[in-house]
């Protein structure tokens, strides 16, 4: 069991009269997902050692409303979005950063019509941005294995991210496998619009065996990946090629913390 990282909420700050620098936005599978979770500590490390403050809502913070929404349940994705809209507003939250681009989409492109304007990051551009800023320098002594990178759809193809996860991998000077579906022309892993938790259709294939079968194919040693969603159905995709042994599947946080100077 992990211990539990001494991070404040935005209502202890606010008792000490501060404001931190971001809000990370932990999301529904960073709170309760075993493996997420693992990915929200990562990140968290990385803030730590970029010297940034940051809280979070804690039991404060519900579902964005993503799912509810890509279902067909407006009514309950206005219900969730307005209620943390309120909690947002009411702190003076003006810059967030989420790990699940799902949560990043609807915070950035569907909370302003609702009333909530923030600064919304994804974290691999806060990374990203981190790198290149100097504010996190790395161990480039250590040897890397070839990796390839998975877009997930709600970073890249809704939202037009493609270069600063790669940049974070260049960075950390990995040999990058692209398959041959990438970027604007990524295959999704199959969870995203909620299709998480969408029965399988009979006789239909499973798309993140599909692309888990593209990503082996490049022949590298690890999978880098930006999102909770990926994460699993890549994992799961591996597994059913039983190449779990051989193959790894990494958030690109988990990535950086293993290069991070041993203090």
């Amino acid at each position: 069991m992990n211990e539990p990282l001494p991070i404040k909420t935005l209502a202890q700050w606010t008792q000490e009269g501060k404001k931190p620098d971001y809000l990370f936005w932990v999301g529904c599978a960073g709170s309760f997902d075993p493996r997420a979770q693992k990915v929200a500590r990562a990140f968290c490390s990385v803030l730590d050692a970029a010297g940034l403050s940051y809280g979070i809502l804690g039991r404060e913070e519900a579902c964005t409303g993503d799912p509810a929404r890509r279902a067909g349940n407006e009514f309950v994705f206005q219900m969730l979005a307005l209620q943390n809209i309120q909690t947002l507003n009411g702190y003076g939250v003006v810059r967030i950063v989420a790990t699940c681009p799902h949560c990043f989409n609807t915070l950035k492109n569907e909370y302003p019509e609702l009333g909530g304007q923030y600064e919304v990051w994804h974290h691999t551009q806060l990374i990203d941005h981190l790198l290149k800023t100097g504010a996190i320098v790395l161990d480039k002594g250590l040897d890397t294995e070839p990796v390839t990178y998975h877009d997930s759809c709600y970073l890249g193809r809704v939202n037009g991210e493609f270069a600063a996860p790669r940049a974070i991998l260049e960075t950390l000077r990995m040999e990058v496998r692209e398959m041959n579906r990438s970027r604007a022309k990524g295959l999704c892993c199959g969870a995203g619009g909620a299709q998480m938790w969408k029965e399988d259709e009979p006789g239909a294939g499973r798309i993140n065996e599909e692309r888990s079968r593209e990503a082996v194919a490049t022949g590298a040693k690890a999978i880098a990946v930006n999102c909770p969603f990926c994460l699993t159905m890549m994992s799961d995709g591996v597994k059913a090629m039983d190449k779990q042994d051989e193959i790894m599947v990494y958030d690109l946080a988990e990535l950086i913390i293993q290069k991070l100077p041993k203090t």
